[in-house]
């Protein structure tokens, strides 16, 4: 069974996010169960530091042995930060998709009206 953290929130599309500090800001990755379902992950494209994503769309792109899958913005806002070590090292995302494998911080603007609680995303995966 995935790792499925009751702090954070998720999308349909198997990302997470976390609330920081800030209450404008959040992180976000993909799930322990997206990243099983991939395989081992080769490569990384991450959004770019100051894009402005919408929530729901394509913000990047993550290729494993078996497949290559879309990575999907949970929030619409500015991207402030991205996970350099990444770009090096995708199979953080393998082996640490809630600490480490962190995709990107992005600033929200707006209401995040597609993430759900860790029970439903448990629900959705089951």
């Amino acid at each position: 069974m995935s790792e499925v953290p009751l702090t954070l929130k998720y999308t349909k599309e198997h990302e997470w996010v976390a609330a920081t500090e800030s209450a404008t800001k959040i992180r976000m990755g993909i799930t322990d169960f997206a990243q099983g379902a991939l395989g081992d992950i080769v490569y990384v494209q991450l959004p770019n530091v100051g894009d402005l994503v919408v929530e729901g769309t394509v913000c990047g792109e993550i290729e494993s042995t078996k497949s290559v899958s879309e990575l999907y913005a949970p929030v619409s806002g500015k991207v402030l930060s991205v996970n350099a070590a990444l770009a090096a090292n995708p199979e953080i995302l393998n082996s640490d998709p809630y600490g480490a494998g962190w995709i990107a911080d992005v600033e929200v603007s707006g209401e995040c009206i597609g993430l759900i609680s860790a029970q439903e995303y448990v629900q959705l995966t089951a």
